[in-house]
Protein backbone atom coordinates (compact mmCIF):
# COMPACT_ATOMS: atom_id res chain seq x y z
CA UNK A 1 0.00 0.00 0.00
CA UNK A 2 1.47 3.28 -0.60
CA UNK A 3 2.01 6.12 1.36
CA UNK A 4 -0.41 8.80 -0.65
CA UNK A 5 -3.41 5.98 0.09
CA UNK A 6 -2.87 5.35 3.29
CA UNK A 7 -2.72 9.19 3.81
CA UNK A 8 -6.27 9.44 3.48
CA UNK A 9 -7.22 6.90 6.08
CA UNK A 10 -5.17 8.74 9.06
CA UNK A 11 -6.35 12.17 8.33
CA UNK A 12 -9.14 10.64 10.50
CA UNK A 13 -7.26 10.98 13.50
CA UNK A 14 -5.14 13.99 12.54
CA UNK A 15 -7.27 16.70 10.78
CA UNK A 16 -9.34 19.72 12.81
CA UNK A 17 -12.23 17.85 13.33
CA UNK A 18 -14.66 20.81 11.87
CA UNK A 19 -13.18 20.45 8.27
CA UNK A 20 -12.73 17.32 8.68
CA UNK A 21 -16.47 16.19 9.62
CA UNK A 22 -17.42 18.30 6.78
CA UNK A 23 -15.13 17.45 4.04
CA UNK A 24 -16.54 13.79 5.34
CA UNK A 25 -20.11 14.59 5.33
CA UNK A 26 -20.47 16.94 2.78
CA UNK A 27 -19.84 14.11 -0.06
CA UNK A 28 -22.31 11.60 1.33
CA UNK A 29 -24.76 14.08 1.92
CA UNK A 30 -24.57 15.09 -1.50
CA UNK A 31 -24.75 11.28 -2.44
CA UNK A 32 -27.49 10.70 -0.63
CA UNK A 33 -29.36 13.74 -1.82
CA UNK A 34 -28.81 12.30 -5.68
CA UNK A 35 -29.47 9.07 -4.47
CA UNK A 36 -33.10 10.29 -3.38
CA UNK A 37 -33.42 11.08 -7.11
CA UNK A 38 -34.11 7.29 -7.47
CA UNK A 39 -37.48 7.65 -5.67
CA UNK A 40 -38.46 11.44 -6.18
CA UNK A 41 -37.87 11.14 -9.39
CA UNK A 42 -39.66 8.42 -10.47
CA UNK A 43 -42.62 9.89 -8.77
CA UNK A 44 -42.48 13.13 -10.04
CA UNK A 45 -42.45 11.56 -13.44
CA UNK A 46 -45.28 9.13 -12.86
CA UNK A 47 -47.26 11.37 -11.35
CA UNK A 48 -47.20 13.73 -14.59
CA UNK A 49 -48.51 10.78 -16.77
CA UNK A 50 -51.67 11.29 -18.84
CA UNK A 51 -54.79 9.93 -17.23
CA UNK A 52 -53.49 7.48 -15.06
CA UNK A 53 -50.81 9.51 -12.87
CA UNK A 54 -52.53 9.79 -9.63
CA UNK A 55 -53.37 5.87 -9.77
CA UNK A 56 -49.79 5.24 -10.91
CA UNK A 57 -48.51 7.38 -8.16
CA UNK A 58 -50.42 5.49 -5.36
CA UNK A 59 -49.60 2.26 -6.80
CA UNK A 60 -45.90 3.05 -7.13
CA UNK A 61 -45.62 4.39 -3.14
CA UNK A 62 -47.20 0.75 -2.02
CA UNK A 63 -44.20 -1.18 -3.77
CA UNK A 64 -41.97 1.61 -1.45
CA UNK A 65 -42.35 -0.35 1.53
CA UNK A 66 -40.98 -3.33 -0.02
CA UNK A 67 -38.29 -2.00 -1.62
CA UNK A 68 -37.43 -0.24 1.96
CA UNK A 69 -37.86 -4.27 3.46
CA UNK A 70 -35.66 -5.41 0.75
CA UNK A 71 -32.58 -2.70 0.34
CA UNK A 72 -32.69 -2.93 4.80
CA UNK A 73 -30.61 -5.98 4.48
CA UNK A 74 -27.39 -4.06 2.88
CA UNK A 75 -27.91 -1.56 5.82
CA UNK A 76 -26.79 -4.97 8.16
CA UNK A 77 -23.44 -4.53 6.34
CA UNK A 78 -23.03 -0.95 5.57
CA UNK A 79 -23.94 0.33 8.94
CA UNK A 80 -22.90 -2.95 10.83
CA UNK A 81 -19.82 -3.75 8.70
CA UNK A 82 -18.44 -0.18 7.84
CA UNK A 83 -18.14 1.17 11.55
CA UNK A 84 -16.58 -1.56 12.95
CA UNK A 85 -13.99 -2.38 10.34
CA UNK A 86 -13.33 1.79 11.32
CA UNK A 87 -12.37 0.78 14.30
CA UNK A 88 -10.36 -1.92 13.23
CA UNK A 89 -8.38 0.94 11.42
CA UNK A 90 -7.84 2.88 14.40
CA UNK A 91 -6.73 0.37 16.39
CA UNK A 92 -4.36 -0.68 13.88
CA UNK A 93 -5.77 -3.95 13.03
CA UNK A 94 -5.97 -4.05 8.99
CA UNK A 95 -6.24 -7.31 8.46
CA UNK A 96 -9.13 -7.70 10.88
CA UNK A 97 -10.79 -4.81 9.00
CA UNK A 98 -10.09 -6.69 5.17
CA UNK A 99 -11.78 -9.82 6.86
CA UNK A 100 -14.98 -7.90 7.96
CA UNK A 101 -15.28 -6.40 4.46
CA UNK A 102 -15.05 -9.82 2.93
CA UNK A 103 -17.50 -11.52 4.54
CA UNK A 104 -19.83 -8.42 4.30
CA UNK A 105 -19.45 -8.52 0.80
CA UNK A 106 -20.69 -12.45 0.84
CA UNK A 107 -23.73 -11.78 3.16
CA UNK A 108 -24.75 -8.77 0.54
CA UNK A 109 -24.86 -12.41 -2.58
CA UNK A 110 -26.83 -14.31 0.10
CA UNK A 111 -29.31 -11.26 1.13
CA UNK A 112 -29.67 -10.40 -2.91
CA UNK A 113 -30.66 -13.79 -3.56
CA UNK A 114 -32.60 -14.95 -0.94
CA UNK A 115 -34.59 -11.36 -0.92
CA UNK A 116 -35.18 -11.67 -4.59
CA UNK A 117 -36.67 -15.07 -4.37
CA UNK A 118 -39.09 -14.74 -1.48
CA UNK A 119 -40.30 -11.50 -3.18
CA UNK A 120 -41.22 -12.70 -6.28
CA UNK A 121 -42.90 -15.76 -4.85
CA UNK A 122 -44.82 -13.44 -2.47
CA UNK A 123 -45.26 -10.00 -4.60
CA UNK A 124 -49.10 -9.77 -4.94
CA UNK A 125 -49.94 -10.44 -1.15
CA UNK A 126 -47.27 -8.29 0.19
CA UNK A 127 -48.46 -5.16 -1.96
CA UNK A 128 -52.18 -5.96 -1.60
CA UNK A 129 -50.82 -6.36 2.65
CA UNK A 130 -48.97 -2.94 1.98
CA UNK A 131 -52.12 -0.69 0.56
CA UNK A 132 -52.58 -1.66 -2.89
CA UNK A 133 -56.27 -1.41 -4.34
CA UNK A 134 -57.76 -3.50 -7.43
CA UNK A 135 -57.10 0.33 -9.48
CA UNK A 136 -53.56 -0.15 -8.21
CA UNK A 137 -52.31 -3.53 -8.29
CA UNK A 138 -51.32 -3.84 -11.54
CA UNK A 139 -49.03 -0.90 -11.38
CA UNK A 140 -47.34 -2.22 -8.17
CA UNK A 141 -46.80 -5.50 -9.39
CA UNK A 142 -45.44 -3.42 -13.15
CA UNK A 143 -43.29 -1.76 -11.04
CA UNK A 144 -41.52 -3.75 -8.61
CA UNK A 145 -41.32 -6.79 -11.17
CA UNK A 146 -38.81 -5.13 -13.12
CA UNK A 147 -37.11 -3.53 -10.05
CA UNK A 148 -36.70 -6.98 -8.60
CA UNK A 149 -34.29 -7.87 -11.18
CA UNK A 150 -31.59 -5.54 -10.08
CA UNK A 151 -31.34 -6.62 -6.35
CA UNK A 152 -27.76 -7.86 -6.56
CA UNK A 153 -27.12 -4.21 -8.03
CA UNK A 154 -29.12 -2.56 -5.19
CA UNK A 155 -27.18 -4.54 -2.02
CA UNK A 156 -23.78 -3.97 -3.50
CA UNK A 157 -24.02 -0.31 -4.28
CA UNK A 158 -25.92 0.67 -0.91
CA UNK A 159 -24.26 -2.04 1.17
CA UNK A 160 -20.37 -1.54 0.24
CA UNK A 161 -20.71 2.17 -0.22
CA UNK A 162 -19.92 3.12 3.66
CA UNK A 163 -16.59 0.80 3.23
CA UNK A 164 -15.42 3.06 0.52
CA UNK A 165 -16.25 6.13 3.29
CA UNK A 166 -14.90 4.25 6.44
CA UNK A 167 -11.02 4.84 4.52
CA UNK A 168 -11.65 8.01 4.40
CA UNK A 169 -12.79 8.59 0.41
CA UNK A 170 -16.44 10.37 0.90
CA UNK A 171 -15.84 11.44 -2.77
CA UNK A 172 -15.02 8.14 -4.22
CA UNK A 173 -18.40 6.81 -2.15
CA UNK A 174 -20.10 10.34 -3.32
CA UNK A 175 -19.75 9.38 -7.02
CA UNK A 176 -20.58 6.07 -7.02
CA UNK A 177 -24.14 6.92 -6.15
CA UNK A 178 -23.94 10.51 -8.81
CA UNK A 179 -23.59 8.21 -11.19
CA UNK A 180 -26.42 6.06 -10.90
CA UNK A 181 -28.59 8.81 -10.02
CA UNK A 182 -27.46 10.55 -12.74
CA UNK A 183 -28.01 7.79 -15.15
CA UNK A 184 -31.53 7.84 -13.94
CA UNK A 185 -32.59 11.17 -14.51
CA UNK A 186 -31.54 11.03 -18.17
CA UNK A 187 -33.22 7.32 -18.71
CA UNK A 188 -36.15 8.10 -16.97
CA UNK A 189 -38.39 10.33 -19.00
CA UNK A 190 -36.91 8.30 -22.12
CA UNK A 191 -38.52 5.16 -21.06
CA UNK A 192 -41.71 6.58 -18.92
CA UNK A 193 -42.27 9.05 -21.65
CA UNK A 194 -40.45 8.68 -25.09
CA UNK A 195 -40.96 4.71 -25.55
CA UNK A 196 -43.93 4.54 -23.73
CA UNK A 197 -43.51 2.30 -21.06
CA UNK A 198 -45.26 4.15 -18.41
CA UNK A 199 -44.35 2.51 -14.60
CA UNK A 200 -42.26 -0.13 -16.13
CA UNK A 201 -39.83 2.28 -18.20
CA UNK A 202 -39.10 3.82 -14.14
CA UNK A 203 -38.15 0.65 -12.95
CA UNK A 204 -35.83 -0.54 -15.50
CA UNK A 205 -34.05 2.66 -15.29
CA UNK A 206 -33.42 2.33 -11.72
CA UNK A 207 -32.06 -1.16 -12.63
CA UNK A 208 -29.79 0.45 -15.29
CA UNK A 209 -28.58 3.00 -12.71
CA UNK A 210 -27.98 1.23 -9.86
CA UNK A 211 -25.67 -1.29 -11.84
CA UNK A 212 -23.71 1.61 -12.97
CA UNK A 213 -23.46 2.04 -9.36
CA UNK A 214 -22.45 -1.05 -8.30
CA UNK A 215 -19.61 -1.06 -10.45
CA UNK A 216 -18.03 1.86 -9.71
CA UNK A 217 -17.81 0.81 -6.20
CA UNK A 218 -16.72 -2.88 -7.01
CA UNK A 219 -13.93 -1.09 -9.13
CA UNK A 220 -13.02 0.69 -6.72
CA UNK A 221 -12.54 -2.19 -3.74
CA UNK A 222 -11.12 -4.65 -5.62
CA UNK A 223 -8.41 -1.79 -7.25
CA UNK A 224 -4.86 -0.23 -5.57
CA UNK A 225 -6.39 2.65 -4.98
CA UNK A 226 -8.46 1.36 -2.25
CA UNK A 227 -6.74 1.42 1.48
CA UNK A 228 -9.52 -1.01 2.20
CA UNK A 229 -9.10 -3.77 -0.67
CA UNK A 230 -11.56 -6.43 -1.42
CA UNK A 231 -9.05 -9.43 -1.75
CA UNK A 232 -10.17 -12.96 -2.43
CA UNK A 233 -8.33 -14.29 0.15
CA UNK A 234 -10.82 -12.40 2.51
CA UNK A 235 -13.61 -13.30 0.87
CA UNK A 236 -14.94 -16.65 3.30
CA UNK A 237 -17.85 -16.74 5.80
CA UNK A 238 -16.34 -16.48 9.12
CA UNK A 239 -18.86 -17.22 12.35
CA UNK A 240 -17.20 -14.51 14.90
CA UNK A 241 -16.95 -12.07 12.25
CA UNK A 242 -20.93 -12.13 10.52
CA UNK A 243 -21.83 -12.49 14.30
CA UNK A 244 -20.25 -8.87 14.93
CA UNK A 245 -21.40 -7.69 11.53
CA UNK A 246 -24.91 -8.41 12.49
CA UNK A 247 -25.05 -7.88 15.90
CA UNK A 248 -24.04 -3.84 15.23
CA UNK A 249 -25.83 -3.62 11.92
CA UNK A 250 -29.14 -4.85 13.04
CA UNK A 251 -30.07 -1.10 14.83
CA UNK A 252 -29.67 0.33 11.38
CA UNK A 253 -31.48 -2.83 9.68
CA UNK A 254 -34.33 -1.75 12.34
CA UNK A 255 -34.06 1.53 11.47
CA UNK A 256 -34.30 0.71 7.91
CA UNK A 257 -36.44 -2.39 8.37
CA UNK A 258 -39.30 -0.83 9.99
CA UNK A 259 -39.74 2.04 7.74
CA UNK A 260 -41.39 -1.10 5.68
CA UNK A 261 -43.46 -2.11 8.27
CA UNK A 262 -44.75 1.41 9.17
CA UNK A 263 -45.97 1.63 5.62
CA UNK A 264 -47.92 -1.85 5.70
CA UNK A 265 -49.68 -0.51 8.95
CA UNK A 266 -50.03 2.87 7.37
CA UNK A 267 -51.03 2.57 3.33
CA UNK A 268 -53.30 -0.23 4.88
CA UNK A 269 -55.25 1.90 7.31
CA UNK A 270 -55.58 4.77 4.82
CA UNK A 271 -56.68 2.22 1.87
CA UNK A 272 -60.04 1.82 3.58
CA UNK A 273 -60.89 5.54 2.99
CA UNK A 274 -59.77 5.47 -0.57
CA UNK A 275 -56.75 5.60 -3.02
CA UNK A 276 -56.29 9.61 -2.56
CA UNK A 277 -55.57 9.04 1.33
CA UNK A 278 -52.72 6.80 -0.02
CA UNK A 279 -50.93 8.60 -3.32
CA UNK A 280 -51.48 11.98 -0.11
CA UNK A 281 -49.07 9.22 2.29
CA UNK A 282 -46.96 8.80 -1.22
CA UNK A 283 -46.70 12.58 -1.87
CA UNK A 284 -45.82 13.21 2.33
CA UNK A 285 -43.10 10.71 3.00
CA UNK A 286 -41.16 11.83 -0.01
CA UNK A 287 -40.94 15.25 1.51
CA UNK A 288 -39.99 13.86 4.50
CA UNK A 289 -37.33 12.37 2.21
CA UNK A 290 -36.57 16.02 1.77
CA UNK A 291 -35.53 16.15 5.54
CA UNK A 292 -34.04 12.71 6.55
CA UNK A 293 -31.53 11.50 3.87
CA UNK A 294 -29.55 14.66 3.88
CA UNK A 295 -28.91 13.98 7.64
CA UNK A 296 -28.64 10.44 7.02
CA UNK A 297 -25.38 10.96 4.54
CA UNK A 298 -24.15 13.59 7.04
CA UNK A 299 -24.39 10.38 9.68
CA UNK A 300 -22.37 8.37 7.28
CA UNK A 301 -19.85 11.17 7.05
CA UNK A 302 -19.46 11.72 10.53
CA UNK A 303 -19.57 7.91 11.73
CA UNK A 304 -16.17 7.10 10.23
CA UNK A 305 -14.59 10.17 12.38
CA UNK A 306 -16.19 8.94 15.43
CA UNK A 307 -15.53 5.05 14.59
CA UNK A 308 -11.80 5.70 14.18
CA UNK A 309 -11.07 8.07 16.98
CA UNK A 310 -12.92 6.01 19.08
CA UNK A 311 -10.59 2.73 17.64
CA UNK A 312 -7.63 5.55 18.50
CA UNK A 313 -9.13 6.27 22.22
CA UNK A 314 -9.03 9.73 21.29
CA UNK A 315 -11.99 10.74 23.28
CA UNK A 316 -11.65 14.54 22.93
CA UNK A 317 -12.07 13.95 19.17
CA UNK A 318 -15.08 11.94 20.02
CA UNK A 319 -16.85 14.82 21.36
CA UNK A 320 -16.09 17.48 19.40
CA UNK A 321 -17.13 15.09 16.37
CA UNK A 322 -20.38 14.85 18.14
CA UNK A 323 -20.90 18.30 19.22
CA UNK A 324 -20.23 19.33 15.70
CA UNK A 325 -23.10 17.03 14.05
CA UNK A 326 -25.32 17.58 16.67
CA UNK A 327 -25.59 20.88 16.16
CA UNK A 328 -25.53 20.71 12.21
CA UNK A 329 -28.17 17.57 11.88
CA UNK A 330 -31.05 19.24 14.30
CA UNK A 331 -30.58 22.95 13.10
CA UNK A 332 -30.70 21.88 9.12
CA UNK A 333 -33.72 19.07 9.72
CA UNK A 334 -35.98 21.49 11.69
CA UNK A 335 -35.48 24.79 9.58
CA UNK A 336 -36.67 22.49 6.35
CA UNK A 337 -39.38 20.40 8.50
CA UNK A 338 -40.46 23.47 9.65
CA UNK A 339 -40.55 25.10 6.11
CA UNK A 340 -42.47 21.66 4.04
CA UNK A 341 -45.09 22.31 7.32
CA UNK A 342 -45.52 26.26 6.22
CA UNK A 343 -45.65 25.64 2.88
CA UNK A 344 -47.40 22.06 1.89
CA UNK A 345 -48.67 23.31 -1.56
CA UNK A 346 -45.31 23.99 -2.83
CA UNK A 347 -44.39 20.52 -1.88
CA UNK A 348 -47.33 19.10 -2.99
CA UNK A 349 -46.54 20.62 -7.04
CA UNK A 350 -43.41 19.24 -7.46
CA UNK A 351 -45.35 15.76 -7.68
CA UNK A 352 -48.79 16.63 -9.36
CA UNK A 353 -51.20 18.81 -10.49
CA UNK A 354 -54.28 17.18 -9.14
CA UNK A 355 -56.43 19.61 -7.66
CA UNK A 356 -57.83 17.08 -4.79
CA UNK A 357 -54.50 15.16 -4.23
CA UNK A 358 -52.85 19.01 -3.59
CA UNK A 359 -55.55 19.86 -1.08
CA UNK A 360 -55.34 16.72 0.65
CA UNK A 361 -51.39 16.96 0.85
CA UNK A 362 -51.75 20.45 2.50
CA UNK A 363 -54.48 19.27 4.82
CA UNK A 364 -52.35 16.42 6.39
CA UNK A 365 -48.76 17.92 6.13
CA UNK A 366 -49.06 19.38 9.40
CA UNK A 367 -50.21 16.44 11.25
CA UNK A 368 -47.56 14.43 9.53
CA UNK A 369 -44.73 16.23 9.28
CA UNK A 370 -44.49 18.75 12.68
CA UNK A 371 -42.87 15.80 15.03
CA UNK A 372 -39.70 15.17 12.68
CA UNK A 373 -38.71 18.71 13.30
CA UNK A 374 -36.47 17.60 16.24
CA UNK A 375 -35.97 13.96 14.59
CA UNK A 376 -32.29 15.26 13.83
CA UNK A 377 -31.68 15.29 17.48
CA UNK A 378 -32.38 11.31 17.44
CA UNK A 379 -30.33 11.13 14.51
CA UNK A 380 -27.15 12.76 15.88
CA UNK A 381 -27.49 10.63 19.17
CA UNK A 382 -28.53 7.12 17.45
CA UNK A 383 -25.99 7.52 14.66
CA UNK A 384 -23.38 8.18 17.24
CA UNK A 385 -24.34 4.96 19.11
CA UNK A 386 -23.43 2.74 16.10
CA UNK A 387 -20.28 4.80 15.56
CA UNK A 388 -19.51 3.69 19.04
CA UNK A 389 -20.05 -0.35 18.25
CA UNK A 390 -23.12 0.07 21.21
CA UNK A 391 -25.15 -2.54 18.92
CA UNK A 392 -28.14 -3.20 21.85
CA UNK A 393 -28.64 0.66 22.49
CA UNK A 394 -28.65 1.24 18.90
CA UNK A 395 -31.18 -1.46 18.09
CA UNK A 396 -33.52 -0.35 21.25
CA UNK A 397 -33.83 2.99 20.25
CA UNK A 398 -34.37 2.00 16.31
CA UNK A 399 -37.23 -0.51 17.72
CA UNK A 400 -38.90 2.57 19.69
CA UNK A 401 -39.52 5.15 16.82
CA UNK A 402 -41.46 2.59 14.44
CA UNK A 403 -42.21 -0.24 16.31
CA UNK A 404 -43.12 0.70 20.34
CA UNK A 405 -44.49 4.03 19.09
CA UNK A 406 -45.10 4.38 15.94
CA UNK A 407 -47.54 0.89 14.83
CA UNK A 408 -49.81 1.28 17.97
CA UNK A 409 -50.27 4.92 17.85
CA UNK A 410 -51.26 4.12 13.59
CA UNK A 411 -53.82 1.49 15.07
CA UNK A 412 -55.03 3.74 17.79
CA UNK A 413 -55.01 7.54 16.93
CA UNK A 414 -57.31 6.69 13.78
CA UNK A 415 -60.01 5.27 16.11
CA UNK A 416 -60.09 8.97 18.15
CA UNK A 417 -59.29 10.91 15.00
CA UNK A 418 -60.16 8.99 11.65
CA UNK A 419 -58.36 9.47 8.69
CA UNK A 420 -56.17 12.25 10.04
CA UNK A 421 -54.99 10.00 13.30
CA UNK A 422 -53.04 7.94 10.76
CA UNK A 423 -50.92 10.65 9.90
CA UNK A 424 -50.72 12.24 13.28
CA UNK A 425 -49.00 9.03 14.69
CA UNK A 426 -46.00 9.40 12.86
CA UNK A 427 -45.48 12.74 13.78
CA UNK A 428 -46.41 11.93 17.89
CA UNK A 429 -43.63 8.91 17.60
CA UNK A 430 -41.21 11.10 16.16
CA UNK A 431 -40.90 13.70 19.37
CA UNK A 432 -41.33 11.18 21.69
CA UNK A 433 -38.77 8.87 20.58
CA UNK A 434 -36.10 11.71 19.95
CA UNK A 435 -36.62 13.02 23.83
CA UNK A 436 -36.16 9.78 24.95
CA UNK A 437 -33.64 9.09 22.72
CA UNK A 438 -31.91 12.60 23.97
CA UNK A 439 -32.38 11.70 27.55
CA UNK A 440 -30.60 8.28 26.75
CA UNK A 441 -27.44 9.59 25.52
CA UNK A 442 -27.00 11.93 27.56
CA UNK A 443 -26.70 9.36 30.65
CA UNK A 444 -25.01 6.81 28.67
CA UNK A 445 -22.46 8.30 26.49
CA UNK A 446 -19.97 9.32 29.46
CA UNK A 447 -19.73 5.91 30.42
CA UNK A 448 -19.08 4.69 26.86
CA UNK A 449 -16.20 7.25 26.37
CA UNK A 450 -14.94 6.00 29.80
CA UNK A 451 -14.20 2.35 29.32
CA UNK A 452 -13.00 3.04 25.77
CA UNK A 453 -13.20 0.61 22.67
CA UNK A 454 -11.78 -3.09 22.99
CA UNK A 455 -10.03 -5.06 20.41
Amino acid sequence: MTEEVNRYENRLGTDKMVPLVFRMALPSVAAQVVNLLYNIVDRIFIGRIPGIGTDALAGVGVTGSVIILISAFSMIVGGGGAPLASIALGQGDREKACRILGNGFLMLLIFAAVTTGLTFIFMEPLLLLTGASANTIGYATDYLGIYLTGTFFVQIATGLNSFISAQGRPGIAMLSTVIGAVANLILDPIFIFGLGMGVKGAALATVISQAMSAVWVLRFLFSSEASLRLDRSHIRLEKKVIAAIVSLGVAPFVMSCTESIVGFVLNGSLKHYGDIYVSTLTVLQSAMMFGSVPITGFAQGFIPVASYNFGQGNKDRVRACFRIAVTTMFSFNFLLMLLMVLFPGVVASFFTEDPELIGHVKEMAPYFLSGAMIFGLQRACQNTFIALGQAKISLFIALLRKVFLLVPLALLLPRVFGVEGVYLAESVADAAAALCCITIFIIIFPKILAKGSEK
